[in-house]
């Protein structure tokens, strides 16, 4: 669940409780380019102040217009919810911002259910995966405590939304690509906590925001449960601290583990798995190392970029292009090189 989800079902709850009237509207389908998923949300308050977004912008001024007294519209309406396209032909592709082609239908709650907003965001607060089920006849919310991620489902009578914790990013190593990642994990939506048992590392941690965890990395990660939209990073360059916290994150549902290092030291590293922890070809396949994608990186900065784009990659279930991957990359500007 991205943080801005959340974000607008907290403030959509805020609205009601201070007497507003309120539109939460849920982007349903895409058919060709579109500006954000399907199952991103936005809150329209009836004097025409929003929270989140479904486009780049110029829906969400059309539905204030239409929908709001801001600009002398008719107001939010009663009823039950209604399911709206926008982008059919060009011209309103164009009209509306959306990509040439681009083509998105939204489902539109008026004034939702306070005290179902309030019992979802209660369950999401405790760290719950919740299944948001919407009748589109009735309007009735129901809502069930879930195991896992669910894709976002909408057959045009009932929508289906997985919502739960956010997107994690636990770092083993407190040094300045740490600092660096977690900065853009923060920015991208991520919470984001920090292990180091060295006090000259985590004793100048300087990102706020950031969780500190104290022990043993691999005690850390087992405590730290990762689920499906976890991803765990080690970039302490200590292989007593890495190797270890990665054979915890390899038999847990991460969605994405990697670790900093060379070539040569990522191949010693999975040697060392393989010969003295019993790991094989095929369980290793998970591990990401050398991390990130090749931008020619040199500094902590350059490399935390490249790193956060492989990490986001693996989010939107992205299969990356050979091309991009480090030891490709490198090994083919080697073969490349002129012979002196």
């Amino acid at each position: 669940m991205e943080s801005i989800d959340l974000l607008v079902l907290s403030t959509a709850h805020d609205w009601l409780q201070a007497g507003h009237r309120v539109l939460l509207a849920t982007v349903a389908r895409t058919w060709g380019s579109s500006p954000r998923p399907v199952g991103s949300m936005m809150a329209l308050r009836g004097d025409g102040r929003v929270v989140g977004s479904v486009s780049g912008g110029c829906i969400e001024d059309d539905l204030i217009h239409r929908y709001t007294d801001a600009y002398g519209g008719n107001g939010l309406p009663d009823g039950p919810p209604q399911v709206v396209r926008y982008g059919i032909s060009a011209d309103e592709a164009h009209r509306f911002g959306l990509p040439c082609g681009g083509t998105l239908e939204l489902i539109l709650e008026f004034t939702p259910s306070r005290d179902a907003l309030e019992r979802l965001l209660t369950r999401l607060n405790t760290g719950k995966l919740v299944r948001r089920s919407l009748d589109l006849g009735s309007g009735q919310v129901s809502l069930t405590i879930s195991a896992t991620p669910e894709q976002f489902i909408f057959d045009g009578r009932q929508m289906v939304n997985t919502l739960g914790p956010g997107y994690r990013l636990l770092l083993i190593g407190a040094g300045a690509l740490a600092e660096y990642l977690a900065t853009m994990a923060l920015f991208n939506g991520f919470q984001v906590a920090v292990c180091d048992p060295r006090p000259e590392y985590i004793g100048g941690w300087s990102v706020a925001g950031v969780e500190q965890l104290v022990g043993m990395p691999d005690d850390i990660v087992r405590e730290f449960a990762p689920d499906l939209r976890t991803c765990i990073v080690a970039v302490s360059h200590d292989p007593k601290l890495d190797d270890l916290a990665l054979l915890e994150a390899l038999h847990s549902p991460a969605f994405y583990i990697g670790a900093i290092g060379s070539r040569r030291n990522s191949q010693l590293r999975r040697e060392r798995l393989i010969e003295h922890f019993g790991e094989t070809e095929a369980s290793l396949q998970r591990l990401h190392g050398p991390i990130g994608i090749y931008i020619g990186s040199k500094t902590p900065a350059e490399i935390a970029v490249s790193v956060m784009a492989e990490i986001l990659a693996a989010k939107n279930a992205v299969t990356l292009p050979l091309t991009l991957d480090v030891s490709n990359a490198k090994q083919a500007r080697e073969q490349e090189a002129p012979v002196a």
